[in-house]
């Protein structure tokens, strides 16, 4: 069983362009998850760092764009807020894929610390350029 003195965490680069939202989601929970390498442990951060660029350019299938909602809540009274899928995309492209990766980890002290391995980048420019991501073609993977 792996712990946190025997993980080795990399530093992977996806290109999301036309790619679809769910199908990407899904592999890149699964990496950050740990879930491809042979040491997975469910109970330890074993998974990878992922940076996700060309958020902007992300596919959604059928009529998501305009039907799909996104919701959130102020806490205040009459604070409920929805956005459709294609008026978030323009504000922060970052926030779709973020959101359906968010959905797809565990809802746990575990799943929050997960989290932080994904860094989503709506252009091509990231600022992790000091850590030599290595490109990684998601259909390796199934």
């Amino acid at each position: 069983m792996a712990n946190v003195a025997t993980v080795q965490q990399e530093w992977l680069l996806v290109d999301a362009e036309n790619e679809t939202l769910g199908r990407l989601a899904s592999k890149v929970a699964m990496i950050v998850r740990g879930k491809h390498k042979p040491t997975f442990t469910p109970h330890v951060n074993c998974g990878d760092h992922v940076v996700v660029i060309n958020a902007d350019k992300i596919r959604l299938t059928g009529n998501k764009l305009d039907d799909k909602e996104y919701q959130r809540y102020s806490m205040y009274p009459g604070g409920q807020r929805r956005e459709v899928a294609r008026k978030l995309l323009g504000r922060k492209p970052e926030a779709v894929l973020e959101h359906a990766v968010r959905g797809m980890l565990p809802k746990n002290r575990l799943g929050r610390r997960l989290f932080n391995n994904l860094h989503v980048v709506a252009g091509t420019a990231h600022k992790h350029d000091a850590q030599k991501p290595r490109k990684f073609d998601l259909n390796t993977i199934k």
